[in-house]
């Protein structure tokens, strides 16, 4: 089968399409052939060394495709079930992929393989951050940064589903229009100046939350926009890891709370999981969220996608098609 790898961390060069043998599910175990295969920024820190995985490695967690072989045992899935998948095991980057079964979900069938491979980690972490983190309830105010993106689009649709104040905040006007389209209430267009003061003429007490996916560049203005008690949610490093914090600076800025979370941890059982997904599904097949369609690339094309997700050329999600 074909497939991804890097023998080093590196560059988007690091990445190597070559030529593996055909994986047996053990016990337990599906093998998933793959339609399409969701590319996202947490690969690039696998790939970077960010991120530490053993080498040599495979590259991606998320893909959509149907049950190809089950192994002894399994019970949740026979073969030509429509499945996807987004935590893993590293590899989803090769035509097909071996998993547990108790790591995949059915796949409706109003749901196209490629919206599931575009949406699945993106939607599913917009669930856990909306409900679990920060249980976003009508008239709370919420900044969300990166809202072109491929998780931002669906922040922002979700939480105005749920009743929000939606301030956004993009890199240009031409994300800023993907922005208004998804009925954020106010977006910000960041140009390297201070936006905690925009925020603050805004909402002069500061926001209740903020989503903050781009780490180092947006950490010190994210904590001036919030008010006494709010949150701030860290979970992502586009622009790079934020810096490291003194607790005190948090008690100095109205006793603040500070959060790192992971998909992985709100889905650590199959319950669980099951649960997320069947809530993007949910708001994905009701019209709440509306899931663009994903910008394609050939798995041979993998290095240039990375290089666009980099340089943030891209809006919305990104797929792999093998």
């Amino acid at each position: 089968m074909k497939a991804i790898r890097i023998s080093e961390h590196g560059g988007p060069e690091a990445m190597a399409l070559v030529d593996l043998d055909q994986l047996a599910p053990r016990p337990g175990e599906i093998r998933v052939r793959h339609h399409a295969i969701g590319v996202n920024f947490i690969d690039t820190y696998h790939r970077t060394g960010l991120y530490k995985i053993p080498l040599p490695s495979g590259l991606g967690l998320e893909a959509a495709g149907v049950v190809e072989e089950v192994g002894d045992g399994v019970s949740r899935f026979k073969r030509g079930d429509r499945v996807a998948y987004c935590s893993g095991p590293i590899g989803a980057y090769a035509d097909a992929n071996v998993l547990h079964e108790g790591r995949a979900v059915r796949l409706p069938d109003a749901i196209s393989y490629e919206i599931a491979a575009a949406s699945l980690l993106k939607g599913m972490t917009a669930r856990y951050l909306l409900r679990k983190t920060f249980r976003v309830e009508q008239g709370h105010w919420v900044l969300i940064h990166a809202a072109a993106g491929g998780v931002g689009q669906i922040l922002v649709q979700w939480a105005k589903h749920l009743g929000a104040h939606v301030i956004a905040t993009v890199g240009n006007e031409a994300k800023a229009a993907i922005a208004r389209e998804l009925a954020a209430d106010h977006v910000l267009v960041l140009d390297g100046g201070v936006f905690s003061t925009r925020v603050r003429a805004i909402v002069k007490e500061g926001v209740h939350v903020v989503y903050d996916g781009v780490g180092a560049d947006t950490w010190r203005g994210s904590l001036d926009s919030l008010r006494p008690l709010g949150m701030m949610v860290s979970y992502g490093n586009a622009s790079g890891p934020p810096p490291e914090i003194n607790p005190l600076l948090l008690s100095q800025k109205g006793s603040l709370f500070l959060t790192r979370p992971t998909l992985f941890h709100y889905t650590t059982t199959t319950e669980q999981l099951d649960e997320t997904a069947a809530d993007l599904f949910r708001v994905v097949e009701q019209g709440a969220v509306k899931i663009a369609p994903p910008t394609g690339y050939a798995l041979a094309d993998a290095s240039q996608a990375h290089r666009d997700l980099e340089a943030r050329k891209t809006t919305g999600s990104l797929v792999l098609m093998p």
